[in-house]
């Protein structure tokens, strides 16, 4: 029988906050004579929040009390009391992740559900969480085909392409809604630095303080989604390209067939609107609009996206897997481990045919993770064989090592998961390669996902086991 849980889903962006409450039903899929398997069965969202501008003090840290006080006036206008919360997550993306921030929002709202996930996501992170909310990626594993989705926000675009469910890769352009804002007087209060740098070059007349020119935000506009067409390898390739990237752009060899637009802006993109086009302060409508007229309608099938201002965290959930012991090795003192991300490789990534390369695929991807210019702990996950050679368990020890050069620098534990029954003899090869005991975990049939976070609990009966609890963020 299913059982409900109330669960809060919490986006803290650059531009805006707010919450998703919703119900998950989750059910006992394994038989009775097996070991328990919890899986989230349906999802039915019950309340969308009020959206808040996202409140920014002077030393531009978030004022976490009024965060606090926003999630207390939604729980009431949705009837419900943070006791009756059990599930959910808080997801830190944009201009607000920095170290701070993220423990500031974590004390301002403890005791708002019963065990947040807190996460800080750096571009990388949350262009694969916002594909996710938007659709896309489902999209892609339903009809097997490679899709790109542009979130697109108050400060930055951010883009990710996926292939029949795996992450290709992920990019990121300086291209929102806010970089240029407005008063009720249409005179402009602020622009970004990089849009700065182009109206010079370009000499457009479009200053602080003076009323904004409409001719000359349409060429600005212009060359913004001229680098969005850029990203995707459509047209003359803008001199601003390089400027505009954020941290890195999009690079795939797969032919994108279809595209999808999430994040703010994208409500503007395929609807029909007379709203005043300064209406937020800021040119987020009038770049919708100039995106609908874009070279990526003509050249790419657009799919609707299920989420668009509301992609980045729509819920979370959790269920739990035991583990069994004689497939398990750890180091003693690393645990319990809390709240741990999940980088996991694609089915191509776990093919390749050398060390060299699977270790480079792991460190590329390993960046994801980056945040506040400062590396995550992750748990690294695979898929792994059913009969594994000895020669591959050493060579794959071997990638994961050097693949993980930078978290062994920093002296962060190695979590490793395994879905397939091989952690124990990987687990001896690992602690061969790696510096002499060096704090690691790996542990086999743990079913994750990118985009899951894990908590890894103290050994129980007698060592044997350890208790994992996967959390799931939940999407439509």
């Amino acid at each position: 029988m299913a059982e409900k849980l109330l669960s809060v889903g919490i986006d803290i962006g650059t531009s805006t906050t707010q919450l998703v409450l919703s119900e998950l039903y989750i059910e006992n899929m394994a038989s009775a004579f097996t070991i328990p398997r919890i899986s989230i069965t349906d999802k039915k969202v019950i309340y969308k929040s009020d959206i808040l501008f996202t409140p920014i003090l002077t030393n531009n840290l978030i004022d976490a009390n009024q965060i606090k006080r926003f999630v207390e006036q939604q729980y009431q206008k949705a009837g419900v009391k943070q006791k009756d919360i059990q599930t959910g997550a808080i997801i830190i993306t944009g201009e607000t992740v920095r170290k701070e921030n993220s423990r500031a929002v974590a004390e301002a709202l403890s005791g708002f559900a019963g065990d947040f996930v807190v996460a800080t996501a750096g571009p990388d992170l949350e262009s694969i969480i916002a594909g996710k909310g938007a659709g896309t990626h489902s999209y892609s594993v339903h009809y097997h085909t490679t899709t790109v989705n542009f979130d697109i926000g108050g400060g930055t675009t951010n883009l990710v392409c996926f292939h029949d469910g795996d992450i290709q890769d992920t990019g990121c352009f300086d291209i929102g809604g806010r970089l240029i804002k407005v008063n009720e007087q249409r005179k402009i209060t602020y622009i970004a630095p990089k849009l700065e740098t182009i109206i010079q070059a370009e000499r457009l007349q479009l200053r602080l303080n003076q009323t904004i020119d409409l001719t000359d935000l349409n060429k600005l506009l212009s060359i913004m989604v001229q680098v969005m067409e850029n990203s995707l390898g459509v047209g003359e390739k803008s001199p601003y390209y390089d400027l505009l990237i954020t941290n890195k752009d999009l690079r795939t060899e797969r032919k994108v067939e279809y595209v999808s637009f999430s994040g703010g802006v994208a409500d503007y993109i395929q609807k029909d609107t007379d709203e005043a086009p300064f209406k937020y302060g800021d040119i987020g409508i009038l770049l919708g609009r100039k995106i609908a007229q874009s070279k990526l309608f003509e050249q790419f099938e657009v799919i609707e996206s299920v989420e668009t201002i509301r992609a980045t965290v729509v819920g979370a959930g959790s269920h739990t897997t035991d583990v069994s012991g004689s497939t398990i090795t750890y180091k003693d003192k690393i645990l319990p481990l809390q709240n741990v991300p999940v980088l996991k490789l694609s089915k191509e990534d776990e093919d390749q045919a050398s060390i060299e390369k699977m270790a480079q695929a792991i460190e590329e991807k390993l960046n994801w993770f980056e945040a506040d210019g400062e590396q995550q702990l992750i748990a690294l996950a695979f898929e792994g064989a059913v009969n594994p050679r000895f020669q591959y368990i050493q060579d794959l020890a071997a990638a994961i090592v050097k693949g993980l050069e930078k978290v062994i620098q920093k002296g962060d534990p190695l979590v490793i998961l395994v879905k397939e029954d091989m952690a124990k003899a990987l687990g001896h090869s690992l602690y061969a390669q790696l510096p002499a005991a060096y704090p690691f975990v790996c542990i086999d049939s743990v079913h994750v996902q990118n985009g899951d976070y894990i908590d890894i609990g103290n050994p129980i009966a007698d060592g044997s086991v350890l208790p994992v609890v996967v959390k799931t963020l939940v999407f439509n």
